[in-house]
């Protein structure tokens, strides 16, 4: 079968020669016979929203947690700040993990704790704060998540969209460098998705920093990307600007973009 598409060479958004603060580099990754990332090659672009997008078990949550140190590759190299991640000690690598915040499917609240001390969590853990410190920072993220009525409240007293956004505050909490969505709209309405990604670009236009969502969701990556990205088969086929992505002629991209029935992917 012809090539479906093109790898990218740079992103186009570093600065003054700086690396990108994040790139995989020829990153292979199997789980025993099932190879699902195949030489993937990307540069993130920063201080900007890149969507990644492809088909289900195409390998999309693999690269997250690939770029946040929870996967070591087969081969190939995670750059984070310049940085292969797997070739610093454990200490640097915890360090660099501080530098990201990452919003899970289902928000992966504790449900033992009540949302202002989900929020809290982590600067509890990694900093050392007071608790009057820690107060005004998780109240100033919950107020820009709309949830400072709900501090209270654990996570099986509020909905599917307020955990999310809850999980979203959390992310925030450390003024991470990089924030990483796996598949954000995950059980959400179309409306309920409409608003986390409202949300999304607010806060990013507030706190900056390169953002990564991950998903499937042809509506979501319309409205918030500024980058996309398609992958299939543990490859990248397309990267470039959002409009471009939506304008491609690539018969892969334009197949899985458009939701055509016919074409490349329902061959494999």
């Amino acid at each position: 079968m012809a090539s479906v598409g093109r790898l990218p060479v740079d992103s186009g958004a570093a600065s003054n020669g700086a690396p990108h603060s994040m790139q995989v580099r020829g990153v292979h990754k199997a789980f025993g016979d099932f190879q699902v990332l195949r030489g993937m090659n990307l540069d993130f672009a920063d201080n900007a929203i890149t969507t990644v997008l492809g088909p289900s078990g195409t390998g999309k949550s693999v690269l997250i947690k690939h770029l946040v140190g929870l996967l070591e590759p087969d081969a190939g190299e995670v750059l984070v700040f310049g940085k292969d991640i797997w070739r610093v000690s454990e200490q640097e690598r915890y360090e660099l993990r501080k530098r990201f915040g990452v919003l899970f499917q289902d928000g992966a609240l504790f449900g033992s704790m009540n949302l202002f001390d989900n929020v809290a969590f982590p600067l509890r853990k990694h900093t050392n704060l007071s608790e009057a410190e820690i107060a005004e920072i998780v109240m100033s993220r919950l107020i820009e998540v709309g949830l400072e009525r709900s501090l209270t409240k654990s996570p099986s007293e509020i909905s599917g969209g307020m955990r999310k956004r809850a999980g979203f505050a959390r992310a925030l909490v450390m003024n991470p460098d990089i924030v990483l969505f796996d598949e954000p709209d995950s059980g959400l309405d179309p409306v309920r998705t409409s608003l986390l990604c409202d949300l999304i670009l607010e806060m990013h236009a507030r706190h900056k920093g390169t953002y990564l969502v991950v998903t499937h969701d042809i509506r979501s990556a319309r409205k918030v990307s500024d980058y996309v990205g398609v992958i299939w088969q543990g490859k990248v086929v397309h990267y470039g600007e959002a409009e471009e992505a939506f304008a491609s002629e690539d018969p892969f991209v334009r197949q899985f973009l458009s939701g055509e029935s016919a074409g490349p992917l329902g061959m494999d």
